[in-house]
């Protein structure tokens, strides 16, 4: 994209609170960023990104920090996008985001974009859902029981997804071990693909994920710098995503891993590291008070 500025990204000077990026695009897309925040797409997870991942999905929350950060930074950008594979209302609910004075350039892409909420209009769009979903959910308390796995593991509806979780667990690994094969020839009969997270298997519709959500939405803003912050598997179709944008000279990004022990493939992808939720949300603080 067209750029006016006299000076790169790179030569221009960075606020002493922010955290410096372990890589060269990092620091470039951080850069182009502040210079031009305007042009800049915040996008963010949600479970273990802005909020901590806990036993129950039900009771997650946004850190009590982070909507004010976000309250904060989303006028001096173009938009900030929460992109989660949970129904986008619940995302709303949880992260409390409706009615939020400063967060009319929110939008929260649910379901892997398969859903939109716009926090101008405080309504949600939707695709239809696919069939395999709704058959899956009917088999799937039967085929758990019959493969001896209903012990310690737990359905979550998700609307237009289904996820099994193995945290509560005896041995969390091994159930998520044992359950991968046979959930992935169960999604594949009905024509779903399964993507796997932390102690969870998400059996959802193929051709949607973070990565094809997170590219048609910065095309259609326009933007030509982007954040995007993740903690689990799902998120590596966004890093991918923005990777392949930077290659092709679509947009500067920084890539931010809310770091977990559990997950170590973003962390090696990411530019920058933070320590989970608290340094998300730190992070997009520090940009608040950074960009001009």
């Amino acid at each position: 994209m067209g750029d006016d500025r006299t000076h790169s990204p790179s030569e221009l000077s960075q606020p002493s609170g922010l955290p410096e990026p372990l890589t060269p695009a990092g620091r470039d897309g951080l850069a182009a960023i502040l210079a031009r925040p305007e042009r800049a797409v915040i996008a963010l997870d949600f479970d273990g990104t802005l909020a901590r991942i806990v036993p129950d999905p039900e009771l997650a929350r946004a850190h009590p920090d982070a909507v004010p950060a976000l309250a904060a930074l989303a006028p001096k950008v173009r938009s900030v996008a929460v992109v989660t594979g949970r129904p986008a209302g619940v995302a709303v609910r949880h992260g409390g985001f409706a009615g939020v004075p400063g967060l009319e350039h929110l939008v929260v892409l649910g379901h892997y974009g398969a859903e939109r909420w716009d926090a101008r209009t405080g309504t949600v769009r939707a695709a239809e859902p696919h069939p395999g979903v709704a058959a899956v959910r009917a088999e799937l308390p039967g085929f758990l029981d019959g493969i001896g796995a209903w012990r310690g593991s737990w359905i979550e509806e998700k609307g237009r997804a289904v996820a099994v979780h193995t945290r509560r667990a005896e041995d969390p690994q091994a159930a998520f071990d044992a359950l991968r094969g046979p959930l992935g020839e169960l999604a594949a009969r009905h024509g779903l693909i399964v993507e796997p997270g932390r102690m969870v298997l998400e059996l959802r519709p193929p051709g949607v994920d973070k990565g094809v959500a997170l590219t048609e939405y910065l095309r259609e803003a326009g933007a030509d710098a982007v954040l995007y912050a993740g903690d689990d598997l799902g998120d590596l179709p966004a890093f991918a995503a923005v990777d392949k944008l930077r290659a092709d000279g679509e947009v500067r990004g920084l890539l931010v891993c809310s770091g977990s022990a559990e997950v170590t493939d973003l962390a090696s992808r990411a530019d920058l590291v933070v320590e989970g939720p608290a340094g998300v949300v730190a992070l997009l603080a520090g940009l608040a008070a950074g960009v001009a």
